[in-house]
């Protein structure tokens, strides 16, 4: 193993070169290092107290810890301990309490992945190594506060997080950002619940309460009857020229025919279509068991679709009795085809929504179709029931001019 210079001032590059297994002392304050272990740097400082060696962790390398802040705080625990104040006492009666880092276990393992979909645990699990133990990880759990956690909401919007661990969903890279931090705002406010469950903080002292999140401006995108045209020739294109798997351009056009989610049509099962019934029945969704409606053009795209021995799957991948994972580099190229800039695969449900509502089904019955357990979910739609109204109004109003217009005629 490469052993670096024992005599060094800790810089960046000097911990950016670090190989695991290797410890680097400073030159500049005595008894501080940094040690490079199998997935951390960590900063360390040793020293002898009354004949014995003491070893102290100063922390995680990434914020709020770079060489000159660790070495900072090693200079603050030498000062301390000159002044006679009993630091290694203080550190083993702080070794049982509970840190956030612990918290985050604690909850991933006990509450995400026994409580959450996995699909859920997962964004949770990316967060907390993205942002949350970065920032917070060091912290003990009964001693963050407000303060600490007004700082942490705003190093997330500034995409202060750990370095080259940005997470894709839906295709595009996470930085951080407002709605990142008020995603992990909620994430850390139920973990400090938990806390005071588990005995871990006292009872009402969430401090993630009265935390004012960022203002998120909803999205509202739908496909024009124009845009529906452009991306229907797009798709004919694609499945004709062979440009695209065919079981890609049956998923895009499920989403479009449906309202379903993603993941509900990627993860569908021969098992759960009824032709004839004209249903999918999903055992299990982001709301519970699910009834998908299937209208003429959706079971014609599912007849003409092939089934693949061995493999159960609708919307068959590149494995062997696997579904495909991935559409979206196949949904950007043909978005590009269709002239469709900014338009995202989960804006198809939106869309199939407006046009429900535009149709002049009742926002009830679009939420029923949809899945929505809240009513409140399928309110957003509501404006898009204007035009309808509109026409309505206009035809009453139509009708009643020409009666009156007969009726002043005929006197």
């Amino acid at each position: 193993m490469r052993r670096p210079e024992a005599g060094t001032r800790i810089t960046l590059r000097t911990v950016e070169r670090l190989q695991p297994g290797e410890l680097v002392w400073d030159t500049a304050v005595r008894g501080f290092g940094i040690r490079c272990q199998r997935k951390s740097k960590v900063y360390v400082l040793k020293v002898t107290i009354a004949g014995r060696q003491r070893w102290f962790s100063i922390g995680e390398h990434g914020a709020p810890w770079t060489p000159e802040t660790a070495r900072q705080q090693a200079q603050v625990i030498w000062g301390k301990i000159r002044s006679g104040e009993n630091l290694v006492g203080i550190r083993d009666a702080r070794r049982d309490r509970a840190t956030i880092s612990d918290l985050c276990v604690r909850y991933l393992q006990e509450h995400a992945r026994e409580h959450k979909k996995a699909s859920s645990a997962h964004m949770d699990e990316r967060n907390v190594e993205n942002h949350i133990r970065p920032l917070l990880g060091d912290a003990y759990a009964d001693e963050i506060t407000r303060a600490d956690i007004d700082r942490f909401k705003r190093a997330i919007r500034e995409g202060k997080t750990r370095k080259g661990s940005q997470t894709v969903r839906g295709g595009a890279v996470v930085r951080g950002g407002p709605i990142v931090a008020n995603r992990c705002l909620a994430l850390l406010s139920k973990m400090l619940n938990l806390a005071e469950v588990w005995g871990v903080r006292p009872e009402n002292s969430n401090p993630v309460r009265h935390i004012e999140k960022y203002k998120e401006g909803r999205r509202e995108r739908y496909l024009t009857a124009e845009e529906f045209a452009r991306l229907g020739d797009a798709l004919a294109a694609a499945a004709a020229g062979g440009k695209e798997s065919p079981f890609a351009v049956a998923a895009i056009r499920l989403l479009i025919l449906t309202g379903a989610r993603l993941g509900e049509v990627l993860a569908l099962r021969w098992g759960y279509v009824f032709l004839e019934e004209g249903i999918l029945k999903l055992p299990d969704s982001k709301t519970g068991r699910k009834t998908v409606w299937l209208n003429p053009p959706a079971i014609e795209v599912l007849s003409n679709l092939p089934r693949v021995a061995g493999n159960d799957f609708v919307i068959v991948g590149d494995r062997a009795g696997s579904h495909l994972v991935n559409i979206h580099k196949a949904w950007k190229r043909i978005c590009h085809q269709a002239g469709l800039a900014d338009f995202r695969i989960h804006d198809l449900r939106h869309s199939y929504a407006s046009v429900a509502v535009g149709a002049g089904v009742g926002l009830y019955l679009t939420g029923k179709i949809l899945g929505h357990l809240r009513h409140s979910t399928t309110e957003r739609y509501a404006h898009l029931a204007d035009d309808p109204v509109r026409e309505a109004n206009k035809l009453i109003g139509n009708r009643i001019i020409n009666a009156l217009v007969r009726s002043s005629q005929s006197s």
